[in-house]
């Protein structure tokens, strides 16, 4: 049951879109439920799919980046589905687990550089309430990025923003994969 508002269906029931699900699967790793509820609107899911590739495939940030700003959206967000993904996919873009779970004091943190607090106070700022960005973030963020690469940061945040409310509202259900990544790699480490 992908959605524990609305119900879900298997992949089975939509043939004409697994050609997505099979790339998100091999990008992932698995086929997020957020997908499968997606499919009951496929023009819906294969635009977002456009839009996702786009974002993620921008050579402007790197992979580990992306899913710092994603994680620390889905953390101001609140969104708990979101946050198991997203610290899945920060470890599997080479962020350590000790990085991860020192994300929520990643300003007096050692394993943050100016550069990857400048993007976080944005990702935790616009993750709230977009209208708490300000231009100290963006006079902060442009000693670190060129403006083509700010529009990238803000691009993560934005598709994060739409995936925390689609997820919470619906009550996606979490897969195994990301739900055993955060109970293995980051309880012990006191992350919840």
């Amino acid at each position: 049951m992908p959605h524990n508002h609305i119900g879900g269906d298997s992949r089975d029931k939509f043939p004409e879109l697994e050609p997505i699900f099979a790339a998100v699967e091999g990008a992932m790793g698995y086929l997020p439920n957020a997908y499968l509820g997606m499919a009951k609107r496929p023009e819906l899911l294969k635009a977002f799919s456009g839009l996702v590739a786009t974002i993620f495939a921008s050579e402007g940030i790197d992979q580990a980046s992306r899913q710092l700003i994603a994680l620390a959206v889905s953390l101001s967000a609140g969104c708990k589905y979101c946050q198991a993904h997203t610290s899945h996919g920060a470890e599997r873009a080479g962020v350590s687990d000790e990085k991860i779970s020192e994300i929520l004091n990643y300003t007096d943190s050692d394993h943050f550089s100016n550069k990857e607090k400048a993007l976080l106070d944005l990702a935790y700022a616009s993750g709230r309430t977009p209208n708490e960005s300000n231009k100290e973030h963006f006079t902060e963020l442009k000693k670190h990025y060129s403006e083509e690469q700010i529009t990238d940061i803000v691009s993560v945040i934005s598709i994060f923003g739409f995936l925390n409310r689609w997820n919470d509202t619906l009550g996606t259900a979490l897969e195994d994969v990301p739900k055993d990544y955060v109970e293995q790699n980051l309880r012990p480490l006191g992350w919840s």
